[in-house]
């Protein structure tokens, strides 16, 4: 790298999440979603984060309650705009292609939504199209310093950036993300994951250099052997100082079920998680599943890691039905 590259790589970037904010974007439920059978039931929690959110900073809201934009669904987090900061209060607004996790749901409506919004001048910032580039905000983690966390079971699945090799990808991610390294996480996914294994089911970047991770503390669970794997990886991570990370382990949820209430029935294991928590201005809203040993031990580890935050639990079973969480169903946008 040139000592130009350096000078023009300094001046934008990825700012960490708990970096004061200008607002929080959510793309509303509505009845031509797969949250049609539920609507009601997840309006109401949607509504609860809207609260919360509006309590302490701007509300972006996308749909029939708000700009009146269609959607093919909800997922904020991976259909809204990435954005890069520098010193001198600019903000770039960066358009990722967003394709359905990698062609498996229909997006065309989500993917056109960022040039919408920013042609509504519904936020502030320099527009950028990377829409020839396939990425997910969940897919991608920040310190705000230069070192960008993801998982290669993501940015690696078919039908999203083929056929770029990971050396190219990495490329790609540091020249637009105005990064200094990528650190690839090889192991662990969550069952009833569709997105491949995004970083925000399982690793959370935190201040101090701390990372929030889900563990696994059940041997007979299939996801034992992937998590513990991953665990033995991030205590070999080091910061660009050398040191290692100070690292949480997260419990995990016991297993969630899709159930046929008819027939009583067990379906497929949901993939809830508590690493999927959203950094606000002043607080931290945390998912919680209605089981209070572990919602508890997870909002007091979650505390630890920002203890100058309130902790605002956010019971998001009716989320996890379509195998997400909190912090999936948001987008932040930093203040400038």
């Amino acid at each position: 790298m040139t000592n130009n590259q350096r000078v023009t790589a300094a001046a934008w970037r990825l700012p960490a999440e708990w970096e004061p904010q200008e607002g929080v974007q959510l793309t509303w439920p509505h009845a031509a979603t797969d949250w049609a059978p539920m609507l009601d039931e997840i309006t109401a929690t949607y509504e609860v984060m809207a609260r919360e959110i509006a309590r302490r900073e701007r509300l972006l809201v996308v749909g029939e309650k708000g700009l009146p934009l269609p959607s093919n669904d909800t997922w904020a987090r991976d259909h809204g705009f990435i954005s890069l900061i520098d010193d001198q209060g600019h903000r770039r607004l960066l358009d990722f292609c967003f394709n359905g996790w990698g062609e498996k749901f229909t997006a065309d409506l989500d993917n056109a939504l960022n040039r919408r919004l920013y042609d509504a001048q519904a936020l502030a910032g320099d527009y950028v199209s990377c829409l020839d580039f396939v990425l997910e905000g969940g897919a991608i983690e920040s310190d705000g310093r230069g070192t960008v966390f993801t998982t290669s079971g993501c940015l690696l699945a078919p039908h999203r950036n083929q056929p770029l090799t990971k050396a190219q990808i990495e490329a790609r991610l540091l020249q637009e993300l105005h990064a200094e390294r990528i650190l690839w996480i090889d192991h662990g996914n969550l069952i009833g994951d569709d997105t491949d294994g995004h970083i925000d089911t399982l690793v959370r970047i935190c201040p101090d250099d701390t990372l929030l991770y889900v563990g696994c503390y059940d041997p007979d669970d299939p996801q034992y052997a992937e998590l513990k794997l991953m665990e033995e990886q991030l205590r070999s991570f080091r910061t660009l100082e050398g040191r290692p990370y100070r690292l949480l382990r997260l419990p995990m949820p016991r297993p969630i079920y899709e159930t046929d209430d008819a027939l009583g029935t067990k379906g497929d294991r949901l993939p809830a998680t508590y690493a999927n928590f959203l950094v606000i201005n002043g607080a931290v809203l945390c998912p919680t599943y209605d089981q209070p040993d572990l919602d508890a031990e997870a909002l007091r580890l979650i505390a630890q890691a920002f203890p100058d935050r309130e902790m605002v639990p956010i019971d998001c079973r009716a989320v996890i039905r379509q195998h997400g969480s909190l912090h999936c169903c948001t987008m932040q946008f930093p203040k400038i």
